[in-house]
């Protein structure tokens, strides 16, 4: 048994449907279905009923949903932006601490004596000086060769004094030369460096110091002062003088810095806050400075104290903290002394209490054991 579908008609006119043979004989055959509309044109009917291949999947983004007006709804937050590192300190790989080539002292004696004995063989020489000095001579002359010969011998002279220099135990010589590094120099001793090296002297032994007071923050927030004690040390001289401006600026701003980053605990408060704040401390330090050629052992609080703008209102606050804590110590060994004092009367046999009479001596006692706790000492 078949079925037809009935015709469809989408527009105003009449579809003529085309009559059968006569005697039936056959079938008839329909031509196809069409949609008419004044807007459109002519569409098969079996093209609206295919098969149509899957539509490919998509990437989407999530919707964004923006505030209604007029709702009260909040707007949907966004993520939060990554947050940057800052930038790592990186020293010059050129810039390092070096040996400087130095003689020992003895040769600039030497180089000096001999300076002073050409000038005076020169004069000899020249006849400048009386003849019972050094025997008659009747001289040569102030001539070009003379005037060589003292400047050489005075250069010479000069050269041997004027490169004498003393090292001594913790300090040092940064040296260069028209702008540029030559070496360091931590020998000790009569040396001889050359006179025509600029000289920077450089502290290295082991140094210590002692901040004023700087601001910093507990783990709360609450505002103080800390003053600090920093153990540190030149270990590269060429970095710390030459790499940087003044390289105790620059120890004394990185210590504030941390102190701003980390909180500081009060002298009051646990012995492992403290220490682990120290601990913080020196290595937030040292990491700063290491690249400028400073080593820093220890970054230690030496006195905390609270700002001077919330001193009062935290020192109330602290000896208010302290009396409840007092209180509650003094009520919870009343309790247990109260306590301890019934169960002994009343398991030994001591006395027989009802509850009236039980209420009535933990009473009496607490406030005998309350009264006793008040009275000074």
């Amino acid at each position: 048994m078949s079925t037809t579908t009935p015709p469809i008609h989408e527009s105003h006119e009449s579809e003529e449907r085309p009559e059968s043979p006569p005697g039936g004989a056959g079938t008839a055959v329909r031509p196809a279905r069409l949609i008419h509309n004044e807007a459109t044109t002519e569409i098969p009917v079996h093209l609206l009923f295919r098969d149509e291949p899957a539509p490919a999947s998509e990437a989407r983004r999530p919707a964004v949903v923006n505030r209604r007006q007029g709702t009260g709804e909040q707007p949907r937050l966004g993520r939060p932006a990554p947050v940057r590192r800052r930038p790592e300190l990186r020293p010059d790989p050129g810039l390092q601490e070096r040996p400087a080539r130095v003689l020992p002292g003895a040769a600039g004696v030497l180089a000096g004596l001999g300076g002073i004995a050409g000038c005076l063989a020169t004069t000899w020489w020249a006849g400048v000086l009386p003849g019972e000095v050094l025997g008659a001579h009747p001289g040569a002359g102030l001539g070009a060769a003379q005037w060589a010969a003292y400047a050489g011998a005075g250069t010479l002279g000069l050269s041997g004094f004027g490169g004498l220099a003393r090292g001594r135990t913790g300090r040092a010589f940064v040296l260069g030369l028209f702008g540029r590094y030559r070496g360091t120099v931590r020998r000790t001793g009569l040396l001889w460096i050359n006179p025509l090296l600029r000289r920077r002297r450089a502290d290295v032994r082991l140094r210590h110091w002692r901040s004023g007071a700087v601001p910093a923050a507990d783990a709360n927030g609450v505002a103080l002062r800390v003053v600090v004690l920093v153990v540190w040390r030149v270990r590269d001289t060429a970095r710390a003088l030459l790499g940087i401006e003044e390289h105790e600026t620059y120890l004394r701003e990185c210590v504030e810095s941390a102190l701003a980053r980390v909180p500081v605990e009060l002298p009051g408060g646990a012995r492992s806050g403290a220490d682990a704040a120290g601990d913080a401390l020196t290595r937030l330090v040292a990491a700063d400075v290491a690249p400028v050629g400073l080593e820093v052992f220890s970054v230690q609080p030496v006195r905390v104290e609270y700002a001077p703008e919330v001193a009062a209102a935290m020192q109330r606050r602290r000896i208010a903290a302290l009396d409840d804590r007092q209180r509650a110590t003094m009520l919870s060994s009343v309790v247990d002394s109260v306590e301890d004092t019934v169960t002994r009367l009343t398991t030994r046999g001591l006395v027989e209490l009802d509850d009236y009479e039980r209420k009535a001596l933990v009473r009496d006692l607490t406030v005998a054991f309350c009264s006793a706790r008040r009275e000074p000492a």
